[in-house]
């Protein structure tokens, strides 16, 4: 889980102004840039607004049936846009490359010839001809695809639609540099173009991932109302791992009335990401109300509320995201080890175990998942399998010296819980001195492994105190004798290795010896007085 702490914009209250709006213009907007899906929806939504031009909106809505191959659509939709304008050019063009995709290059040439005759020498209808062509076969039509944009040229050397055509046509070679050349002359004779900025950024955002942004940037600058603009920065930040600025971006175009129910969803995310759980879960909540089988937006609603530590409602939310049926839906690791770490706040180990499981079957590559398995087997008292799994995770080598003290504790465990005198325990406790004899060689000026050493014999001997345990305790007081200010630091760590030396000495009936720890022991909690009349009773 990725903890972030994003600087965000949070959502501004009320939408846009209508003055603000550009209505029907964002999904022409969003169709120049080739994302015709997003453009139909929009501008099927303008389509009745009084301020919508339908001859604009139907072409462009017969332009994307013919992209989607709905041939009788886009006829419909071309002659519903003369029905609203007569005098619209284009759509006569449209029904020109329909004539054309029929094999039909002779009534194709009378259509293109009548939008001509709307508007002379008008160079965007001749850039829309020569598309034509191009959309219908770039090869079979390369001299009128060639031959409408000369007349362009001629009728306006500045028009932006020539160098877009020109970009898109470079772009569908692959020819990046010469696209991106193009759609930047575009924007140098029409400032605020956003198709070309689009393209452009689109061109060279795998190259140059920040120059690419800064062209959106500058897009806004001009155009600050454009829908597509600003989506468009708002993914780039996303898909640059610039998670505060993409949720800054979201945040004010979702504020756009032409913006979509998916963008809610990524804002919803980026949020969480961000760590704004309460704003993440509350755009979440509002959009399952109507939607409620939505997979992102169950699975972040129920991450949120883990995050915001409510277990029991992330249980419950969890369920029901893993509930859904479809085998569309793909579950991530992180999904399954989250829900695993909920059980485990709620007392749940043994259904944790499970998670975490179906979590490495996900992502088999992820060695802290083996590391949380271990520790759920270990947190139900399973602690075979628990020192099994975390050994799995060693097996694999990527492991720093800290996994190795954890190994150390998982071997102990087993020992501490075996039989006394079986060959299991023995095995399980050489095995938990090894491996921290290992930890006490990569940091050999650090007492606590020394310190866990001391315990593990203690364990080996049946909990009862031997010299080898009271040696190493020793050990660990020389060490910590190295700094005066351990005697408040670490107190505790002197009056445990005090407390074993004494009863080691005990056990050894040199009570002379035993005395001098309690002492010690006595000197650290002069307040104890059970311990005071205890050592004044050693004889």
């Amino acid at each position: 889980m990725m903890k972030i702490k994003l600087l965000l914009s949070l959502l501004v209250a009320g939408a846009l102004s209508v003055s603000a709006q550009q209505g029907y213009k964002d999904g022409v907007e969003y169709f120049k840039a080739g994302q015709y899906e997003n453009a139909k929806t929009l501008l099927e939504r303008n389509l009745n607004d009084a301020s919508t031009d339908k001859a604009v909106a139907y072409y462009y809505l017969g332009a994307i049936a013919v992209h989607d191959k709905d041939l009788t659509a886009a006829k419909s939709d071309f002659e519903k846009g003369l029905a609203a304008d007569p005098n619209n050019a284009f759509n006569k063009v449209g029904l020109g490359e329909l004539a054309l995709m029929g094999g039909d290059a002779k009534a194709a040439s009378n259509y293109f010839d009548e939008a001509r005759k709307i508007n002379k020498k008008n160079a965007k209808v001749m850039v829309a001809i020569a598309r034509a062509y191009f959309n219908t076969d770039p090869v079979k039509y390369a001299k009128e695809i060639d031959k409408n944009l000369e007349q362009a040229y001629k009728a306006n050397k500045q028009e932006p639609d020539i160098f877009v055509l020109r970009g898109d046509m470079k772009a569908a070679e692959k020819e990046w540099g010469d696209a991106a050349g193009n759609y930047e002359n575009a924007i140098l004779y029409s400032k605020g173009l956003p198709e070309a900025y689009v393209k452009y950024a689109n061109a060279y955002f795998n190259v140059n991932p920040e120059y690419a942004i800064a062209k959106l940037q500058e897009l806004l600058k001009e155009s600050p109302n454009s829908a597509l603009g600003q989506r468009e920065l708002a993914e780039k930040y996303y898909q640059n791992d610039q998670w505060a600025k993409a949720a800054s971006a979201y945040g004010d175009y979702i504020n756009n009335p032409n913006h979509f129910t998916e963008d809610e969803v990524r804002y919803s995310v980026l949020l969480y990401y961000g760590q704004h759980y309460d704003e993440s879960i509350a755009i979440a909540n509002k959009l399952l109300a109507s939607d409620p089988n939505n997979f992102q937006l169950q699975r972040i609603a129920f991450l949120d509320k883990a995050a915001m530590k409510d277990y029991t409602a992330a249980k419950q939310l969890a369920q029901r995201f893993f509930a859904l049926n479809d085998p569309k839906n793909k579950y991530t690791s992180n999904d399954y080890s989250t829900y695993a770490q909920v059980l485990e706040e709620l007392g749940e180990d043994s259904l944790a175990v499970f998670e975490y499981e179906k979590a490495l079957e996900v992502n088999p590559e992820k060695g802290d998942l083996y590391k949380a398995l271990s520790s759920a087997y270990s947190g139900m008292k399973n602690y075979d399998k628990a020192l099994e799994v975390f050994k799995n995770f060693i097996d694999r080598g990527d492991y720093v010296t800290n996994d190795l003290v954890i190994l150390a504790n998982r071997y102990q465990n087993v020992a501490a819980t075996s039989e006394n005198g079986s060959e299991k325990k023995q095995n399980a406790i050489n095995n938990a001195i090894a491996t921290i004899d290992q930890v006490i060689e990569r940091v050999p000026d650090h007492y606590v492994p020394v310190r866990n050493k001391a315990r593990m014999f203690l364990v080996k001997n049946d909990n009862q105190p031997s010299k080898e345990m009271a040696d190493t305790y020793m050990q660990v007081v020389s060490m910590l004798d190295k700094d005066p200010e351990n005697k408040t630091k670490n107190k505790d760590v002197y009056n445990e290795a005090y407390s074993q030396i004494a009863s080691y000495y005990i056990s050894e009936r040199d009570v002379p010896m035993a005395k001098e720890y309690y002492e010690k022991v006595y000197e650290l909690d002069p307040t104890n007085q059970a311990l005071r009349d205890y050592i004044d009773k050693m004889k």
